[in-house]
């Protein structure tokens, strides 16, 4: 297996677990979020070397240099790929900009020491394919949330019920796969479980009020953290998708389809806004495993691609409603609080994070939602349908929301409420990278391509993987290197070719 240059790995992940053992011995609030910060943007950094070190290999993985874990267990536990790449930095920087757009009247609410534990499982949760280490990761990466429960005397049991449940599910089901049956041909019983654990994890209906009850009792901050990344996704396709049947995998779809949209309608009749934002990324996430589910390149491509959208806007769009929170205490969507002339940027930004989660044109979701509707309607014409009916929903929800805490009436109250320089910081970063995403695509929905043809072969029903070390271009597809073509493969399914894009895409 190829090598990064450096340990990337080990060290992105070891900065913030060192971090979170210094910072818990910290008792000023201001200090903590000072060190939490210095750690957490050094992991950032750390994720962004191995990003980049990734790309400049030409290889579809990779592990560590130095990789001290595989000289202990002799195993590649540690590896970075065509799907965990552009993930990693992405959960870095939520984590980075939560903790950067933490107000010092929040502090001592908000514990940044066991916010950078989080960071470094949820690190080494995208760094790890083994199904066992995996297995344990995602056991130990629910113990955060419920030390925060228990440490703010909120109710903690339908919390623990469930995740109690999915840990045993996974179990359970890896078990019966290890003693029953192979990767080839593995049991049903086995696939059943592991499929119920992956739908309990994110939230699919009727088994989704632990979502809604975390937002309700935790910090709006360690919630946002727990939902964001998106780890039951993960799960899904490294657990659920290369062993299950074909049968499965239409189920969690259709499941995944209607709880997007009985979640976008929801969304839309809430009257408190965390319960808003809950039900509005309940739906997006639920697209998501609707195009990975579909199991075509350009059904894997388009929710790839969405996997990351909604990462960066509904993170940014949960930010931006928890400095609001942090401003005027919890909000309902019952009245208008006309917030707008005391927080213009906040509102403008709320604006572009819910219109770039739905896939509006010159965002970052618009090429996603696009290519994950073309891959959806390929597949079952109604499919199709049911996504843009959920996308149509989410965005009137979305628009509800900002007209009820920004405009209506003047808001009374003669306290500055306009944003620090930190929350101004972490819009102006996530505005760069949401129009950017959006005004130059074909980098992103080049390597997302690749990460599903890569997907597609683990199933045994891919494309040939081609060994790139240039992305694809307009007149040349796939190649193998910058001065010997490949032959362009016309019409490749998950290629911009194939989607009939505007021709702007592909330069």
């Amino acid at each position: 297996m190829t090598e990064l240059h450096l340990p990337w790995l080990e060290l992105a992940i070891l900065l913030p677990l060192f971090g979170s053992l210094v910072v818990s011995q910290l008792h000023d609030g201001d200090r903590a979020r000072r060190f939490g910060l210095v750690f957490s943007g050094a992991a950032l950094l750390c994720t962004l070397g191995a990003w980049q070190d990734f790309l400049t290999l030409s290889a579809f993985e990779a592990h560590d240099r130095w990789d001290v874990v595989r000289q202990v267990f002799h195993r590649d536990v540690l590896v970075i790929d065509e799907l965990s790449a552009p993930l990693l930095p992405l959960a870095a920087l939520l984590y980075f900009l939560t903790q950067l757009a933490t107000l010092r009247t929040k502090v001592h609410r908000f514990s940044f020491a066991s916010t950078l534990f989080s960071e470094s499982v949820l690190l080494t949760t995208f760094s790890c394919r083994l199904p066992w280490a995996l297995i344990a990761l995602l056991a130990v990466g629910t113990i955060p949330p419920f030390f925060e429960l228990r440490r703010r005397a909120r109710p903690q049991r339908v919390y623990v019920l469930h995740m109690g449940l999915f840990v045993v599910l996974l179990v359970a089901g890896q078990l019966l796969m290890d003693l029953n049956g192979t990767a080839t041909s593995p049991p049903l019983t086995a696939v059943l479980l592991l499929t119920a654990a992956v739908l309990l994890r994110n939230g699919i209906a009727p088994v989704h009020c632990w979502k809604t009850d975390l937002f309700e009792h935790a910090s709006f901050g360690t919630a946002l953290l727990f939902v964001a990344p998106m780890v039951g996704v993960y799960a899904a396709m490294r657990l659920v998708f290369p062993v299950a049947p074909d049968q499965v995998l239409r189920s969690i779809a259709v499941l995944s389809l209607v709880t997007s949209v009985y979640a976008a309608g929801m969304a839309l009749v809430q009257t408190e806004a965390r319960r808003f934002f809950t039900y509005l990324f309940l739906s997006h996430s639920s697209l998501v495993l609707v195009g990975l589910e579909l199991a075509t390149p350009i059904g894997l491509t388009g929710a790839l691609c969405v996997w990351l959208s909604v990462g960066l806007s509904l993170g940014g769009f949960g930010l931006t409603l928890r400095s609001v929170e942090s401003r005027t205490g919890r909000l309902s969507l019952g009245s208008f609080h006309g917030l707008y002339e005391h927080t213009p940027m906040l509102a403008a930004f709320f604006l572009l994070t819910g219109l770039a989660s739905i896939g509006f044109p010159g965002t970052i979701g618009f090429v996603g939602t696009e290519l994950l509707v073309e891959g959806a309607v390929q597949a079952f014409p109604w499919v199709g349908m049911l996504v843009v009916i959920a996308a149509a929903l989410n965005g009137l929800a979305v628009l509800h929301a900002w007209f009820r805490i920004f405009t209506g009436r003047k808001h009374p109250g003669t306290i500055d409420l306009r944003c620090r320089l930190p929350e101004r910081f972490a819009v102006l970063v996530l505005t760069l990278l949401i129009i950017g995403g959006g005004l130059y695509p074909q980098p992103g929905v080049s390597s997302r391509y690749h990460a599903a043809v890569e997907l597609g072969r683990a199933r045994g029903q891919g494309l040939p993987a081609p060994q790139l070390t240039a992305l694809p271009t307009r007149d040349n597809p796939l190649r193998a290197d910058s001065s010997s073509p490949a032959p362009a493969v016309p019409a490749v399914p998950g290629s911009l070719e194939h989607f009939g894009l505007p021709a702007f895409l592909n330069k």
